[in-house]
Parts: structure tokens; C-alpha cells; sequence
């Protein structure tokens, strides 16, 4: 199996982004019994999710769409080769054949567009995974603040 340059990169970016961010863990500081522990973890997880409008499980659950498959959207492909077929066409007009470097022009100038059109769409899943962390980042700042204040030390 031959993997792509371009697709090795988009793994190794994608890769600090998929672990999602964990739940502090809290510690009781104050001598709290394990009951008492789950108590106010559950009444926090209610505040913060009402604090912040961020609910962690349904973010696990409904996981930001992902877009792949050939990469159309945003016209890339067609301005491309509308671009080489113009830059072609004066290039072969200059070689003296114009249509053959039109298409010549237009054939890459789709590949490009096409190159274009997959950085999009990896730019698009990088921004959509950044947003949900981000979420979950204000989610966990509130529970890590309740707990705070009902005397847990938090790791």
C-alpha cells in the first residue's frame, strides 16, 4: 500500500486533535466521602452544562462531520481548469496550436483545482474539530471551577 505525501500530513495534524480533552479528575482535598464526591460531581457536570450550554456527551455522540470523498465543493476544480485553459491557450498560441494547449492548460489547471479543493476540506475538518475542543475546553473550565469551590484539588 503507497500512502500520499499529502495524506501523512493531514495525519500527524489531525493527530493532537483527535484525543478529545479529558474531564479534570478531582481529588477530595477536604476529607469528602466517595459519596459526597459523586454528589457533587453530578450536581457540577448540571451546572457547568447550564453555565456554558455545552454538553459533553452529546458532543462525544454527534462527533463534527468529517468530509471526505472526491473533494467538489467551492468550484476549485472548474476554476482550474478554466485558468489552464486560458494560460494554456496562449501558451499554444504562441507553440501554434492553440486548442491543444487549452486542453493541455485545462487538465492541469483541474488538478490543481482539484489540489486546492482537498486543502479546503481538510482546512474545513481542522476548524470543525477546533470548535468542538474549544467547546469542551469552556465545559471543563466550569466543572473544574465548581469543584474548585466545593474543595476538590483537581489534576
Amino acid at each position: 500500500m503507497q500512502i500520499k505525501p499529502g495524506a501523512v500530513v493531514l495525519l500527524v495534524l489531525a493527530l493532537p486533535l483527535a484525543a478529545p480533552a479529558q474531564q479534570p479528575s478531582a481529588y477530595p482535598s477536604k476529607g469528602q466521602s466517595t459519596a459526597q464526591q459523586n454528589k457533587d460531581e453530578g450536581e457540577c457536570h448540571v451546572w457547568a452544562r447550564n453555565k456554558t450550554g455545552v454538553d459533553p456527551a452529546a458532543l462525544a455522540a454527534n462527533p463534527p462531520p468529517q468530509e471526505t470523498g472526491p473533494a467538489v465543493g467551492g468550484g476549485e476544480r472548474a476554476r482550474g481548469a478554466a485558468r489552464g485553459a486560458l494560460g494554456g491557450a496562449a501558451i499554444g498560441a504562441i507553440a501554434g496550436d492553440t486548442g491543444k494547449g487549452a486542453a493541455v492548460g485545462a487538465v492541469g489547471g483541474t488538478m490543481l483545482g482539484g489540489h486546492r479543493a482537498r486543502q479546503n476540506q481538510a482546512a474545513r475538518n481542522q476548524q470543525s474539530q477546533q470548535q468542538q475542543q474549544g467547546q469542551l475546553q469552556t465545559y471543563n473550565n466550569a466543572y473544574a471551577a465548581c469543584m474548585k469551590g466545593r474543595g476538590y484539588t483537581l489534576g
